[in-house]
C-alpha cells in the first residue's frame, strides 16, 4: 500500500499479488505465442478422439512435437592477456 499525499487529499494504492501472477501469466502465453508463430514450436496432433472409458482403457492421441535442435559445442582459443603488475607507495 502506498500513502501519497496531495495537498489536501490523501491518494491510496493497494498492490496485490493478483497483479503479478496476471503478468506472469501474460508473459507465459506471450512466449508460448512467439515460440509458435516463429516456427521454434510446431505441434501435429493426429486421432484427437476421446479414448473409450472402460476396463480396457483405450489409446491417447498420438501428438508429435517437433523442436529446433540446439547444438553446443567447445573449441580451443589462444588469448593474449595483458601483464598486470602493482606498485606499492611509489615502487618500481
Amino acid at each position: 500500500m502506498v500513502d501519497n499525499r496531495y495537498n489536501d487529499h490523501v491518494v491510496i494504492e493497494k498492490k496485490g499479488p493478483g497483479r503479478t501472477i496476471a503478468i506472469l501469466v501474460i508473459a507465459a502465453l506471450v512466449i508460448a505465442g512467439i515460440l509458435f508463430a516463429t516456427g521454434f514450436w510446431s505441434a501435429d496432433v493426429k486421432g484427437g478422439d476421446m479414448p473409450e472409458v472402460s476396463v480396457k482403457g483405450g489409446e491417447l492421441p498420438k501428438v508429435d512435437v517437433d523442436s529446433k535442435e540446439v547444438v553446443v559445442g567447445t573449441k580451443k582459443e589462444q588469448i593474449e592477456v595483458p601483464t598486470v603488475g602493482v606498485r606499492d607507495n611509489g615502487e618500481k
